[in-house]
């Protein structure tokens, strides 16, 4: 238990250049007291006291501003930056060396039974205000943008950013998106099938009438569609 706090408070001073010793870390991180006290509430879930565990985590939350469930399954150098509003779901599963920044929201979708929050695989750093949603897995060394809303798996070694989130990194190397569907956005999906059937219609109109093609509305809605999702 001690070489496990001892764990939990170089990794705070390791991951924050704003703590300056191990007394401020302890007294001052609500991050590492809601990791203490989610452990213990682990504890008594795993052995059947779960309505004490639910209880105690509230009382937790109340304390820390942190909601994490007892049955959520957390690793090893886990830390919670700042920490407000932070909340973990019951069937989440974090790896080791796992950093959350304020606002986060590991969560699921709807009222789905069984596994229904992400697994975050080791060495992952989740932005501000970001969401990850469902029963998805984000692979090991990625990055979550800050307010990103994941609901997607997320490949190893990635960052994603935005509404609906999508990667723009993958292995260190730049991805470049060039159709609006691989982003699974409705609005944008509605755009160019707007745009595609404008661009029909008027190179229909043109035939009957017997005049040349020529650009139209259509066609530059379509090129600024393509040209918005160029990252």
């Amino acid at each position: 238990m001690f070489s496990c706090i001892r764990e939990d408070i170089a990794a705070v001073l390791e991951s924050d250049p704003a703590a300056k010793s191990g007394l401020e870390v302890v007294v001052l991180y609500s991050g590492l007291h809601a990791l203490w006290g989610y452990r213990f509430h682990h504890w008594l879930w795993i052995h059947g006291w779960r309505f004490a565990a639910r209880a105690l985590s509230q009382f937790g939350r109340l304390i820390t501003g942190i909601e994490i469930h007892p049955g959520a399954e957390i690793g090893r150098r886990f830390f919670v930056d700042h920490g407000m509003g932070v909340v973990i779901g019951e069937t989440t599963i974090i790896g080791d060396d796992v950093t959350l920044y304020q606002g986060v929201t590991l969560g699921g979708t709807g009222k789905e039974t069984g596994k229904r929050h992400p697994t975050i695989g080791n060495r992952v750093v989740i932005g501000a205000g970001a969401r990850v949603l469902g029963n998805i897995i984000v692979g090991e060394d990625c990055r979550i943008g800050a307010g990103s809303v994941v609901l997607r798996d997320v490949p190893d070694h990635s960052t994603v950013v935005g509404v609906p989130g999508h990667i723009v990194l993958r292995q260190g190397k730049r991805v470049v998106i060039t159709d609006p569907k691989q982003i699974n956005d409705p609005l944008s999906e509605a755009l160019s099938a707007v745009a595609d059937e404008v661009k029909k219609l008027k190179q229909e109109v043109r035939e009957l009438q017997g005049r040349e093609l020529i650009p139209t509305d259509g066609d530059r809605l379509q090129q600024v569609i393509e040209i918005d999702y160029q990252i």
